[in-house]
């Protein structure tokens, strides 16, 4: 298994922070949410290798980042060559950058690199082994309001997606999804068909919710926080917490 972590938009919400900095580099009590995130992945015993993707204008804070640092898992960044958040690729289009240039012989694993959670990769690694198939992130949200502003998943009994929808107005469920994800080998090459098709490349749960409607894709339940520092005052709130 291989890991993709998406580190190429320029969190221009979280400005002046992120103006010279990215996102994936912010500390949280003294240490970037990047190590918070490869520190969880190297848990997983069949991770061969992690590729972080970086836009252009912030690739060599990543290298200088990935000279520093030693895991006993490959770390490779890549560029993605935009320069701003007019010209980003999206996060699928991301993903298929990465896929065109090293074609895959393994799953994959792909998470947000601005997500800090509290949960352990490996409980999400061991669901996913034990089904074999495309599976999710989800957690239960009892909150309307924040529900709202999320995707939204509807499951059956046995944790199957019957139903995704982005920022629903009415939500059909308390289910919201969360942007890490195991890919099977096979579904790899469905990434250029989304594409070919004019989806849209931005957000990375686009994919799932595209994919479930002819491919069997699961979700598992986390207990624990996740959170996503997208203002300088839940980047503070997260910092307050963990300091």
């Amino acid at each position: 298994m291989k890991a993709i972590i998406l580190a190429a938009g320029y969190a221009t919400r979280l400005y002046p922070l992120t103006l010279n900095q990215p996102k994936a580099l912010l500390p949280i009590a003294h240490k970037p949410i990047l190590d918070y995130i490869v520190e969880e992945l190297i848990t997983i015993p069949v991770m061969r290798e992690v590729i972080v993707i970086s836009n252009h204008r912030f690739a060599n804070h990543f290298y200088t980042w990935a000279d520093s640092i030693r895991y006993p898992v490959p770390i490779r960044i890549v560029d993605d060559g935009t320069t701003s958040d007019e010209n980003k690729l999206g996060a699928i289009g991301d993903i298929q950058l990465v896929l065109s240039q090293t074609p895959m012989e393994e799953d994959l694993l792909v998470i947000a690199g601005d997500t800090f959670f509290t949960f352990h990769l490996l409980d999400f690694y061991r669901y996913y082994e034990a089904i074999q198939r495309d599976c999710f992130l989800v957690k239960t949200i009892r909150d309307v309001q924040q529900l709202r502003r999320m995707g939204v998943v509807q499951l059956n009994s046995m944790q199957k997606v019957i139903g995704f929808e982005e920022k629903p107005q009415e939500p059909k469920s308390d289910k919201a999804s969360y942007a890490a994800y195991f890919y099977l080998q096979d579904t790899l090459p469905l990434f250029q068909l989304y594409l070919n098709q004019g989806k849209n490349p931005d957000a990375p749960g686009n994919f799932p919710a595209w994919l479930h409607t002819f491919k069997d894709v699961y979700a598992y339940t986390f207990q624990g926080d996740c959170y996503d520092i997208g203002t300088p005052e839940s980047y503070k709130e997260v910092n307050d917490l963990f300091s």
